[in-house]
């Protein structure tokens, strides 16, 4: 029985009463929990959603407004600090001072020195910062005065590099220590107060920074002759040179080599006297001031922003201006996650060796590319980390700088409510379903029992079991029926074995008559098959003087003679792939390459006509008999198809099949004679012997050879 009778017979007792029963009754609760579950999800999904983009919205807005007021601030302290008397006495008197130092130059062996500490403190320094050696030359300041004040306020500063700005007054007894020694503590107490890094008064016509607070490598250098005339800080002096005293100049971070490379921003201001511009303030600004505002002093819980929530700058570069979360409070995973992300082996190294991801992480994504294209908006994005994130943006108003603001907070924590909601709610519709499935079940088996036996037993028949059976439990209608399936079984069952012994009978005869891929292609259905073969060998085989032979035994004895003959060729053909197409008295047509194509068909075919010469002679012996056989072989083109209706036959046609015949009849007994083709194929395995042209009925002269035994 075949796969789609099973399939048939098994489908509708897989939907009888019992089942149906069930099905309505669990599909009626089914619809009911989800309906009821979905609607309640889905609002309360809506709902939370949009409590945490008005959450993270208001909480940027306020972030916003911090860091808008933060730069506003130390705007209008640095203005301040621009016009007051302190600072354009100091600027005046520094730049007058500087000048004198300039004048008397520096010497050489206080330049030596200056340079020797360059060799084995700084440039190691930039040797890491850059990844290869610096020359010297590039950073060693330019003039007497740099050389003399780093001397005495760097090179023998008895405090630590990060301590230099202690030192009040370096005893050498100049003018500018003098004056540093007065006003270097205001200036220092000031910085601390605003919260600069750094402040540092540059002198717009040298392009001297004349004054520093922290004494790094930069100070009394020249920011227009010397290493750091393309750095941010010089722009911000060229920008603020004008005679404005309003004016503030801010410039973006950017990596500045005093600070070892690190990412600086600087804020300029005009130190203006009767309306000439005789210096510039400037404050080096703090990221540890930006990252305070931006973070909330690492407050991120007390600010709404949960576990995994925060705020962070980003520049239009799309690198980052302040540090995310995730930095400050657990760096190996921040790591990991950049890892994850794609970020470089080279740019995680930056981070960890400023110690900020400032200018190196690259935050790229769909918040802050609207927000830098200065598009507030809410949504759902892939943050940084590469996993899904609720998050609100939007630009910042600060001048000079184009910063965008986002806020943020993972999916799984914003829709962690959600998820508990979800779980609750499959709890409950589950235990729901249990219990709609059990009143189910034991409704199909009080009233469908006997239903679920018949059916159970025309499964197992349609399985295969023909010797099945059910139980007779009842007296009623459906007791009836059982009993009239048991004698059906029984009564196909006799009839079954019937069908399948007809079957294969009839499937033994198909194959004698066909091939078998033909036989397959007839049952399948297909009515017309014709196909074309570009490659075949066909050959003819006929008795010599059979008909002299057997014009006096008696027709059994001729029919038993040629019987066992054509059986031994059937044999040797079946051992060497080759079909036999027919047999027309006695002779014998054959042919190698169909209807499965094979590559060596005539070398086949060939050996098949040696070996029907040697049955040939065999058989002859066996029965006492003088005859030979005569074998014709031809290679090419061939149609083959089934002709016929009621009696089917596969056959060939085409010249191949004609000039095969040709050979056949015009050859000599006891051996095989074949085409050029053939020949052409065959003539380094075989010993052949030319014939010449002989004389073909419909082709005229045609090349033949022989094969000889």
């Amino acid at each position: 029985m075949s796969s789609s009778d099973v399939t048939g017979s098994s489908s509708p007792a897989g939907w009888g009463l019992a089942a149906k029963l069930f099905t309505t009754l669990v599909l009626l609760g089914a619809i009911a929990v989800m309906v009821t579950g979905a609607l309640g999800y889905f609002r309360a999904r809506d709902a939370l959603e949009k409590a945490v983009f008005d959450q993270l919205t208001a909480a940027r807005q306020t972030k916003a407004r911090q860091v808008e007021t933060y730069f506003r601030t130390i705007q209008a302290e640095l203005r301040l600090l621009a016009t007051s008397k302190m600072v354009v006495d100091a600027t005046r008197e520094f730049r007058t001072a500087v000048d004198q130092l300039d004048r008397a130059g520096a010497p050489p062996e206080l330049r030596q020195r200056v340079g020797d500490w360059y060799a084995e403190n700084f440039i190691p320094g930039m040797t890491r910062t850059l990844g290869r050696e610096p020359a010297l030359s590039d950073y060693l300041p330019v003039g007497g005065a740099p050389y003399y004040l780093q001397y005495h306020y760097i090179v023998e500063n008895p405090n630590p590099a990060e301590r230099r700005k202690l030192l009040d007054d370096a005893g050498d007894g100049s003018e500018y220590s003098r004056l540093h020694a007065i006003y270097h503590p205001l200036m220092r107490a000031a910085a601390t107060t605003v919260g600069f890094f750094d402040f540092m008064i540059a002198d717009p016509k040298s392009g001297r920074l004349i004054y520093t607070v922290e004494k790094q490598v930069d100070f009394t250098t020249s920011l227009q002759l010397g290493p750091y005339r393309r750095t941010n800080v010089a722009a911000a002096v060229a920008r603020c040179s004008i005679a404005d005293p309003s004016a503030i100049c801010l410039v973006d971070f950017a990596s500045y080599a005093p600070s070892g490379g690190a990412p600086i921003a600087f804020m300029a201001a005009p130190v203006i006297a009767q309306g000439v511009v005789i210096g510039v303030l400037v404050a080096q600004l703090s990221n540890d001031e930006i990252d305070n505002v931006v973070t909330g002093n690492r407050r991120w819980r007390q600010e709404g922003f949960g576990d995994t929530g925060g705020a962070y700058l980003v520049g239009p570069d799309y690198l980052a201006r302040s540090g995310p979360r995730a930095f400050y409070e657990n760096r190996d995973s921040f790591f990991a996650d950049l890892k994850s992300v794609g970020a470089s082996e080279e740019e995680i190294a930056v981070i960890q060796r400023y110690g900020t991801p400032v200018l190196h992480q690259r935050i790229d994504t769909k918040a802050s590319r609207a927000a830098l294209a200065g598009v507030e908006g809410t949504g759902e994005i892939i943050g940084y980390r590469g996993v899904p994130t609720l998050a609100s943006w939007g630009p910042l108003a600060i001048s000079d700088v184009k910063w965008a603001l986002v806020a943020k907070i993972d999916s799984a924590e914003a829709f962690a409510p959600i998820a508990e909601l979800r779980r609750d709610l499959l709890l409950v519709g589950g235990l729901a379903m249990l219990v709609v499935a059990a009143t189910a079940a034991w409704l199909s088996r009080a009233l469908l029992g006997p239903l679920r036996d018949l059916t159970a037993g025309v499964k197992r028949f349609s399985a295969g079991d023909y010797a099945t059976s059910v139980p007779v439990r009842t007296r009623d209608e459906i007791g009836e029926l059982c009993s009239a399936f048991n004698g059906m079984v029984k009564d196909l069952h006799q009839k079954n074995v019937v069908i399948e012994n007809k079957n294969r009978e009839n499937e033994q005869l198909l194959l004698n008559v066909l091939p078998a891929p033909i036989a397959n292609r007839l049952r399948a259905g297909e009515e017309r098959i014709a196909d074309g073969f570009a490659e075949v060998t066909v050959a003819f085989a006929d008795l010599v003087g059979f008909t002299a032979l057997t014009s006096e035994m008696p027709p059994h004895d001729v029919v038993m003679f040629l019987n066992g003959l054509f059986t031994r060729f059937d044999v040797a053909a079946n051992d060497l792939g080759i079909e036999k197409i027919k047999t027309v008295g006695d002779s014998y047509m054959a042919v190698c390459g169909l209807p499965v194509p094979v590559a060596n068909h005539a070398e086949r075919m060939v050996r098949m006509a040696i070996r029907m010469v040697h049955i040939t002679r065999e058989h002859a012996m066996e029965h006492n008999v003088s005859m030979k056989l005569r074998v014709g072989v031809n290679s090419g083109p061939v149609v083959a198809g089934v002709i016929g209706k009621s009696k089917y036959i596969y056959d060939l046609w085409g010249d191949t099949v004609n000039l095969a015949s040709r050979m056949e009849s015009g050859g000599v007994p006891d051996s095989v004679q074949v085409t050029r083709p053939v020949y052409e194929q065959l003539k380094d395995q075989f010993v052949f012997e030319p014939r010449g042209a002989i004389e073909v009925k419909g082709k005229g002269k045609v090349e033949a050879w022989v094969l000889r035994f």
